[in-house]
């Protein structure tokens, strides 16, 4: 018998009415990539990451999640997080003396090559090449804020990357937070039932996603494309390759810009 430790990278986790029972324990699983998220509200997760593919391969252990609730580093007996914004002003300000202790016991957990980021409305713009490179990494850490933000001390001193959904403001960012993971967590190897799906589809290459049909083959009065149903895969090829350029060109001129530098 080898005295060699053992690192069993595979825990039995079964989804029940609860929905952060899959996230319950906080045995890690060996080579998996990671997801950390701290938050106020901890309970909004696993929210949709714990259906369809990506709750099947968090109950399969293909990757792992874990809330870490802010409250814990709150100050007083009231466990307080915020105080309101030097200079003043309207709303309250997520304390210094309280993110940054939750983020040293967060990353002291978190091992290899993990982002740190932010939810944040002035961040750089989510996109599918910032998905892949999450996916490529041993996992991500994000902190979802709320109220008027964090005090920016935090985000200087630990290098945070602030990022944003989007050119709009939500009330936290624990739905942008699972939004971004649902993208990062189908690009990990085996999510997907067919990997093909992830280089074909819309972003992959700069491009909106050709049209798709399905059976029937004619849905009143509307047919699919005859070269479709040709068998001629070079022909089918180039006809999806015009019609992505032709869907991005119109809805999106600022992708086609960039395929055209």
């Amino acid at each position: 018998m080898s005295d060699k430790p053992k690192s069993y990278g595979r825990k039995s986790i079964r989804p029940t009415a609860i929905p952060r029972s899959l996230m319950d324990g906080d045995e890690e699983l060996v080579g998996v990539w990671q997801a950390r998220i701290m938050t106020l509200f901890p309970n909004t997760f696993p929210g949709v990451l714990g259906e369809s593919l990506t709750g099947r391969a968090l109950k399969d252990g293909k990757w792992q999640l874990h809330t870490h609730d802010l409250r814990d580093y709150g100050l007083t007996k009231h466990r307080n997080v915020d105080d309101t914004p030097a200079g003043g002003g309207a709303g309250m300000v997520l304390r210094a003396d309280v993110i940054g202790p939750a983020i040293e016991a967060v990353q002291a957990q978190a091992i290899g090559n993990v982002a740190l980021v932010y939810m944040s409305p002035r961040g750089r713009r989510f996109d599918q090449a910032m998905a892949q490179d999450w996916a490529g990494r041993d996992g991500v850490t994000i902190l979802c804020g709320r109220f008027e933000g964090v005090d920016e001390r935090v985000m200087q001193h630990y290098g945070i990357t602030e990022i944003s959904l989007g050119d709009f403001v939500m009330t936290g960012g624990e739905i942008a937070a699972q939004a971004m993971i649902d993208a990062t967590v189908r690009l990990l190897p085996g999510v997907l039932g067919n990997a093909q799906s992830a280089v074909e589809e819309s972003h992959s290459n700069g491009l909106l996603e050709h049209p798709q049909y399905t059976k029937p083959a004619e849905w009143k009065g509307h047919k699919i494309p005859d070269v479709l149903m040709s068998g001629n895969h070079a022909k089918i090829e180039a006809w999806r390759r015009e019609k992505s350029e032709e869907i991005t060109k119109v809805r999106r001129p600022d992708l086609w810009a960039e395929q055209s530098d």
